[in-house]
């Protein structure tokens, strides 16, 4: 099979903080550039883009391989940082400037983006029409410097505003998973609905994963969002499966629990808000960054590495080359 060679898709979704970490830490994505595009004024810098006078707009241009991640994934999580029926910018930034829309690069992005548009608009997800422009490419101007990586950069500032300005409840209100507690009982196991949806703790070393010795990854057992890999997993001694990172840190929430009388880092699913019965630590493996992420094997499901083709996750398998 031919390899295709990388192409880049362009995003406009609003302040572009927030549309680089989402992509940043896919399998696949070679680079995510924040800019400008959309208007006529070359090289614009911030300032004059935010006067919503130059036509141009915030937005991240992205190096893909599209036989990792191919650009109909691409759109469907463009669409899960947006809010697509707002006309007149995102949340609580608003102007030309902050309008959303994919810019096409050719003629098959166009029908993949125009096609994908028309399919969330039929699913009645939301009740206002889908307004996001679909437009071809024009050039792209690099941001400023300190614009780039800026979730890296100022990890707890962007934090802040993401919350502040309204994207972060609008994403989990709008694309978290959600179930009764009927359906979730009906799902899980009683473990697992104990642990998930009751914030509870399996028993040390009587649990599926704590010493799995298969390459694959473990996914939410609520939500099927791919969570941990087993790259990244090491014996810590302590009887549960222990981590020395997420696969996406964009995938779990960092909460502080205080419970028994301790100060300790909760860990819980983004897309299910499922509690992952537990927490993170600072004595992990010093050369991996010193992090241990503890996690109840009743919390995931986890899919071999041959398995990761039927279950439509093929673009993790570059993690095991």
């Amino acid at each position: 099979m031919t390899k295709r060679a990388l192409e880049k898709a362009i995003f406009a979704g609003g302040c572009f903080w927030c549309m680089v970490e989402p992509f940043d830490q896919q399998p696949g994505i070679e680079k995510v550039v924040s800019g400008y595009t959309g208007g006529d004024k070359p090289n614009p810098t911030y300032e004059e883009v935010c006067t919503n006078t130059t036509g141009h707009r915030e937005a991240v241009e992205i190096t893909f391989n599209p036989d990792i991640f191919p650009y109909e994934k691409l759109l469907d999580l463009y669409w899960q940082q947006i809010d697509p029926t707002d006309p007149g910018g995102q949340f609580h930034d608003r102007g030309e400037s902050y309008k959303t829309a994919i810019y096409f690069t050719n003629e098959r992005q166009q029908l993949l983006a125009e096609a994908s548009k028309q399919k969330l608009q039929k699913s009645k997800k939301f009740n206002q029409p889908i307004v996001t422009d679909i437009l071809p490419a024009k050039t792209f101007y690099e941001a400023e410097e300190k614009h780039q990586d800026y979730y890296k950069k100022q990890h707890f500032h962007y934090k802040m505003y993401k919350k502040g300005s309204g994207r972060a409840d609008f994403i989990k209100k709008n694309w978290r998973n959600s179930f009764t507690k009927e359906e979730l009982k009906e799902k899980l196991s009683p473990i697992q609905y104990h642990v998930t949806q009751e914030n509870g703790t399996e028993r040390p070393f009587e649990n599926e994963y704590w010493n799995n010795q298969q390459d694959g990854i473990y996914v939410d057992i609520v939500s099927g969002e791919p969570l941990f890999t087993t790259k990244d997993q090491y014996d810590a001694g302590c009887g549960w499966p222990s981590f020395t990172q997420p696969m996406n840190k964009n995938s779990v929430e960092e909460n502080l629990d205080t419970s028994h009388g301790m100060r300790r880092v909760e860990v819980r699913s983004e897309k299910a808000d499922s509690h992952l019965g537990g927490h993170i630590f600072d004595d992990g493996p010093k050369d991996k960054g010193g992090m241990r992420y503890c996690i109840n094997s009743a919390a995931l499901r986890f899919i071999p590495k041959n398995k990761l083709k039927d279950e439509d996750l093929e673009q993790y398998l570059t993690l095991f080359e």
